[in-house]
């Protein structure tokens, strides 16, 4: 399970993730500090940015592609309103869903400020219509999931499973993950896949994850979103 943060008297808190267009500074200290006004207690960012401009996988499903993507853990749900009216305030749109969120690979920390190291993927998964719920989770979670960290070079790995909507209006998502790569995965498919120069390898975990998606329609209709990874809070 993720280490989702508690509060001082051990109460879970509450996880939300927005995603963003035309967004300003997300890294200023006064976005922080309403951040921590608003009720959030962690907060992390996730920047499409020049460090991961030259990224070979960028998709994008939604009608423009996702500038940023903000997480954050809340005491209870009384402060998600207030959340979502700071970011508005940074950024010309602003969606999010309440998430509850597991980590099969627990992401390193970071200290406030500084950027973590390599490159974190975000992608935006979509069930099929065609799909039953339960059908689309159990192969995701329970079959899915190991195929994913034997066939790629991740070193950390998130998957938070959409519960509700945090905006009026949030378009329908099915699950937001966070994989982390080793930074030269940017540009190197065996960075990326971790076949160690070997072309036949690489061929295989290729196909083999290919396979796999499909079985649960992440093959289609999803968005990758590169990023730069910050904890500001």
């Amino acid at each position: 399970m993720e280490r989702v943060p508690e509060s001082g008297d051990g109460v879970t808190q509450v996880k939300l993730v927005f995603a963003l267009w035309g967004a300003g500074d997300l890294l200023a200290a006064e976005l922080a500090e309403r951040l921590g006004a608003a009720g959030v207690e962690t907060a992390q960012v996730n920047i499409s940015d020049s460090a991961v401009a030259q990224a070979m996988v960028r998709l994008t499903a939604f009608d423009a592609p996702v500038q940023a993507v903000v997480s954050v853990w809340l005491r209870d749900e009384q402060g998600v309103e207030a959340v979502a009216e700071v970011l508005a305030a940074v950024a010309d749109r602003v969606v999010g869903w309440r998430v509850e969120a597991v980590s099969p690979i627990e992401l390193p920390a970071v200290a406030i400020g500084e950027r973590a190291a390599g490159l974190s993927n975000i992608a935006f998964l979509r069930r099929p219509a065609d799909q039953p719920y339960d059908e689309w989770l159990d192969y995701w979670r329970n079959q899915h999931t190991e195929i994913a960290i034997a066939t790629q070079a991740t070193f950390g790995y998130v998957q938070n499973r959409v519960i509700g909507a945090a905006t009026d209006g949030a378009p329908e998502v099915a699950a937001v993950i966070e994989e982390l790569f080793p930074i030269e995965a940017l540009t190197d498919p065996h960075a990326f896949y971790g076949s160690g120069g070997d072309n036949a390898e690489l061929a295989r975990r290729f196909d083999r994850l290919m396979t796999s998606v499909a079985k649960f329609g992440a093959d289609k209709n999803i968005d990758v979103v590169p990023t730069s990874r910050y904890r500001i809070l």
